[in-house]
């Protein structure tokens, strides 16, 4: 008997997001983001915004690698908390 509950891709990202790992990378922050209707836009330099028709994430982009700081990790889970997302 096969289980009928399949998680996706961006639910898996969401559980690692949750888990707040030290490699977790901009992309995955995007697909995550993308799963509640939030949309990147580019600010200047490395700075970033992602939105949705309510709501607004900021923060720098990471450079020169694609992972992200803790502390930005929590920020996103707290705005995403205040936001009833998770």
């Amino acid at each position: 008997m096969q289980n009928s509950f399949s998680m996706s891709k961006a639910e898996k990202i969401l559980l690692r997001l949750l888990a707040k790992p030290n490699d977790f990378s901009y992309s995955e922050l995007k697909t995550v983001l993308g799963m509640f209707g939030y949309i990147e836009v580019q600010g200047s330099c490395s700075r970033v915004c992602f939105k949705n028709n309510t709501h607004k994430i900021k923060l720098h982009k990471p450079h020169p690698g694609s992972i992200l700081k803790q502390y930005q990790l929590d920020l996103i889970l707290e705005e995403l908390q205040k936001q009833k997302l998770i």
